[in-house]
Parts: structure tokens; sequence; C-alpha cells
């Protein structure tokens, strides 16, 4: 195959696992804060007795559910890409790798398998008491699944404790594996980005009920679970966002120099609301900052020296890493916007007023945008590294022909399209049923409905 023809495959490579993984991560980022929603409105009920919390669990659960199973099969075939087009990153890091993906499964996994069922059918067998512990459980294990995947994926961006011999790599400290520099950071930043995504999924489609006529308090409760959520996790997303910019500007410096659009070595850097980069000749053109706001940020000085893009002999590109930062800033800020402003209606009203429900149906999955233009930034920001300073991401890739590669792209497309359609359409579907079947209380001694 000639040069062209090989990149034009490595190329396909990388937009067929960057839409698989796209599509992957939309559900994830769900189950893991909503399982623990759900936990929140099961302990509610224990406490209150108040229907409406057993309510929006079991309505929310049919959610869970769903995702779940989305997730499950997206990963499967996710997984199969390692060996179809990226055989050179198992070859060379698989010491690490391997290992990694063993514990995600057996320790999280597992658990989520093994008790989801109990979670979603067991309650009239089990009793009220075990029923919360498999929520807990199923709860725990989507963050252990986390925080599995995100040990792997930030040691690929800052990878600490191996060694290298004869091109492989071999671990020598497991524990600085697993922690290395950027994982605490992004562990975090991953997590409040569920909990955000969630915040919002709970209250736009809790809007979508209440425009429709469903004025249940379930509703209401749901809704109002789902805007506090917001309006208390997206400062702390911020600050936890700056702390991962300074540990990026530390270990990773080309990437905050494509996402700041910095190309010299410059003191008091402007931050750019609006430009567009031009790696031609190298600067960026239609460029509106605000002075020194850069600097300040990343260097807490109004003169501090960011390093430009000219000073690295590789850095991603440019364009979709600038772009993908801002679309997730602008996202956040309308998220801290629109929270903040349900907050203080639903206080002062104690309902949402019409317009505000309909701009928080329109927020629905938000988060799944912040969340993409975030992951965008950090897999696009370190190329052309598929694990920084140790795998180049062409040395990676498979001699599969593009044609080949071209031809399960394609089917990949097509294939999450529907199921996205599908999935969305089942959401709404759920939320236009109106009223939830509350099942009798459970005696926890008989497991049976109490008749008393």
């Amino acid at each position: 195959m000639d040069a062209g023809g090989a990149m034009d495959a490595l190329m396909l490579a990388r937009v067929q696992f960057a839409a698989n993984i796209s599509f992957h991560i939309l559900f994830p980022t769900i189950t893991i804060a909503l399982a623990w929603v759900l936990l929140f409105f099961k302990l509610r009920y224990l406490r209150t007795g108040d229907e409406k919390w057993l309510s929006s669990y079991f309505f929310w659960v049919k959610v869970f559910a769903l995702s779940f199973g989305m997730g499950v099969v997206s990963g499967v075939t996710m997984s199969f890409q390692f060996g179809t087009n990226w055989p050179g990153y198992m070859n060379t890091v698989g010491n690490i790798a391997g290992p990694l993906l063993a514990y995600e499964v057996l320790t999280a996994f597992f658990l989520e398998a093994s008790f989801l069922g109990i979670m979603l059918f067991g309650r009239k067998r089990v009793g009220e008491r075990l029923h919360t512990l498999a929520t807990v459980l199923v709860a725990a294990g989507t963050t252990m699944s986390a925080f599995w995947i995100l040990a792997l994926n930030s040691w690929m961006q800052t990878p600490v404790g191996f060694e290298l011999i004869d091109g492989i790599v071999h671990p020598t400290d497991w524990w600085a594996v697993v922690f290395n520099p950027s994982f605490p950071y992004r562990l975090v930043h991953m997590l409040l980005a569920s909990g955000l995504t969630v915040a919002f999924l709970l209250a736009g489609l809790s809007a979508f009920r209440w425009l429709r006529g469903d004025r249940g308090a379930d509703v209401l409760a749901t809704l109002r679970t789902g805007v506090v959520m917001a309006a208390v996790l997206i400062p702390a997303q911020i600050l936890a966002g700056d702390m991962h910019g300074l540990n990026t500007l530390e270990h990773q410096p080309a990437k905050i120099a494509a996402m700041e659009g910095i190309w010299e070595d410059e003191r008091g850097a402007p931050a750019l609301l609006f430009g567009w980069p031009n790696e031609v000749d190298r600067r960026n053109d239609y460029a509106i900052g605000v002075p020194g706001l850069a600097a300040l940020i990343l260097t807490h000085k109004l003169d501090g020296e960011l390093k430009g893009l000219d000073s690295f002999e590789d850095h991603p590109p440019v364009l979709a890493v600038f772009w993908g930062f801002r679309v997730m800033v602008g996202v956040g800020v309308l998220m801290l916007l629109v929270s903040w402003l349900a907050a203080w209606q639903l206080r002062r009203r104690g309902e949402p007023s019409p317009w505000l429900a309909r701009v928080l149906v329109g927020m629905t999955f938000s988060g799944w945008v912040a969340t993409l233009a975030g992951w965008y930034v950090t897999e696009i920001g370190r190329q052309p590294w598929l694990v920084t300073g140790v795998l180049r991401t062409a040395d990676a890739v498979s001699a599969t022909p593009a044609p080949i590669v071209g031809l399960s792209l394609s089917a990949y497309l097509i294939i999450y399209l529907v199921l996205l359609l599908a999935y969305v359409s089942v959401l709404f579907h759920l939320a236009r049923k109106s009223g939830s079947t509350v099942a009798p209380p459970i005696t926890a001694a008989r497991g049976e409905p109490d008749e008393s």
C-alpha cells in the first residue's frame, strides 16, 4: 500500500474508533450518576414514606436499564477494534492495558451485572433493605468502572511506572500506573460531568412531562432534584476544570497551547473568545479575546509566560482542540445560567414557568454535548501520540486496507445513528406515559406486599 493509502486507512481507523467511543461514552455518562440518584430516591422513600420518591425511582430505573444495556453493547464492539484496527496498541502496552481492563470487568461489570436484576425486578422478592443494598452495589459498580477506565486512559495521557524493553511496556510500579499524574483530576472531572449530564436529563424530561400536563408530585420532585444537582455541581465542575487545566499545563503543555490557540511563546496571552486557527500561516484569524486572561488563569499572573505550539516538535491538530474547548466551556456557562435561574424560580414560585420548562427541555442533552466536546479536546489534544511519548497513533494501526475500514465505518455510523435515535425516542416515549404505577410497600421480613 502506498503512503497515501496508508494515511487514508489511518484516518478512517481513527474516525471509526472516535465514532465508537463517542457513542459508547454517552451511556456510562448517564449510568454512573443516575445509579446514585436512584439510591437517593430510594433512601428518601424509606425515610419519608412518600410515594413520590418511589414513583420517581420506578420511572428512572427504566432509563438506567436502557442506558446500561446500550453501554454494554457499544462497549463490546469498541473492544473488538483493539484487535481489528489497533493491534499495535495491545502489542506494545498490553501488559498495562490488559490488567486494567480485566480489573474493570472483574470488580465493576460483574458487580453491576450481578445485582442489576435484583435492582430491576427483585423488590417484591427480597424486601426493601436488600433491594436498597442492590442499588448501592450497582451504583458502586458504575463508579468503579469509571475508576479503572479512567486510570488506563489517564495513564495513556501521562504514562509513568513502567519501563520499555525491546519496544514493549512493562509495569514497574502499579500504584504509579493507576494513580498517574493526571488521573485524580480526570476522574473528578468525569464524575462531575456525569452528574451534570444526569441533572439536566432529569430536569429536561421532567419539564417535558410537566408541559404535557403531568403535574404529579413525583415529576416536580424529580425536576427539583435535577435543578438542584446542576446548580450545585456546575461551580464544582468549574473549579475541577481549572485544576485539571493546571495539571495539563504541567504535563501536556502542547495541548494547552492548542486549546488556547497560542502559536509562539507569549507573556500575558489573551483568552480567545473567538478565532479561527490558521495552521498554514501559524496565526488565529478573526481573533477576539480578553487580554491577559489566559495567562492569569493558567499561571495566576497577568504577565505569565505560556509556551506556544512552535516550541513543540509534535503538536495536535489545533482547530478541533481549540473549538472543542470553547464548545465545552460555552455549554458549561449556559448550564450555570440556566440551573441558577431555574433554582431561583423554583424557590420563588414552587414550579417552573412554561418558558423555563421549555428551556430545560432544550437543555436535556446538554451534558452529552459538553462531555463529547471535552473528550475530543482530551483525545485529539494527545495526538500524534496514542500513549504520550511511548507509542504513536500511526505505529499502532493495523494493515487493514482503507476500503475495508471505510466499509465497516459506514456500517457502524448507520447502526449507531439508528440506535441513538431509538434511544432518544424511547426516553420521550417513557416521558409521555403519564402516572407511574407504584408497587405496594414491601415487608422486608417476608418479602411480600404488606396488606396491613
